[in-house]
C-alpha cells in the first residue's frame, strides 16, 4: 500500500479497526475492479492529509473474504467508516473527496 495507506486483512481487523483508538476509513476493493482503482488516488491523498487523525487503509476483498461477506459488503468499492469498533457510515462506489471528508467531520475529524 502507498503512503500512509493501511492494509487490513481478516486477521488484523479486530486490533487495526474495531480496537482502533483513532476513526478508521476502511476502502474495500479488489485488483480487478476499474470503480476501484479510480478511488485509489482519492483514498491515497485522505490518508496522507489525515494520517494520525483517520486511520486509512483498504482491505483487498479477494484475499480476505470473511470479513466483507460478515459486513453484507456487497459491491465495491465500498467505503466503511467506523470510530470506536462501530460502522458509523458506508459510501458505496466512487465518491468525490468532499463526501468522505464530509463524513468524518460528522465524527469530529477536520
Amino acid at each position: 500500500m502507498a503512503g500512509s495507506v493501511k492494509e487490513f486483512t481478516d486477521a488484523n481487523w479486530q486490533s487495526e479497526v474495531l480496537d482502533s483508538e483513532i476513526p478508521v476509513l476502511v476502502d474495500f476493493w479488489a485488483p480487478w475492479c476499474g470503480p476501484c482503482r479510480m478511488l485509489t488516488p482519492t483514498i491515497e491523498k485522505l490518508a496522507t492529509e489525515l494520517d494520525g487523525k483517520v486511520k486509512v487503509g483498504k482491505m483487498n476483498t479477494d484475499e480476505n473474504p470473511e470479513t466483507p461477506g460478515g459486513l453484507r459488503v456487497s459491491a465495491i468499492p465500498t467505503v466503511l467508516i467506523y470510530q470506536g469498533g462501530v460502522e458509523k457510515d458506508r459510501l458505496v462506489g466512487v465518491s468525490p473527496e468532499s463526501k468522505f471528508k464530509a463524513a468524518l467531520s460528522k465524527l469530529g475529524v477536520s
